[in-house]
């Protein structure tokens, strides 16, 4: 139950330094910025609903 809501690897994502050993092509820049978008309107959603639970 505890690695349930481990989100160190999500928070982290967006902290994350380049591979200095892999070339950065345009598609996986665009990738990872598709990822990040996703993953903050995740999290928003999620405190939203949040919010919404704990004011009803």
């Amino acid at each position: 139950m505890k690695g349930l809501f481990n989100f160190t690897e999500v928070l982290t994502y967006f902290f994350r330094k380049p591979d200095p050993n892999r070339k950065p092509t345009f598609n996986l820049r665009v990738m990872h910025g598709i990822n990040k978008i996703s993953i903050l309107i995740f999290l928003v959603c999620l405190i939203v609903m949040a919010i919404r639970l704990f004011t009803r």
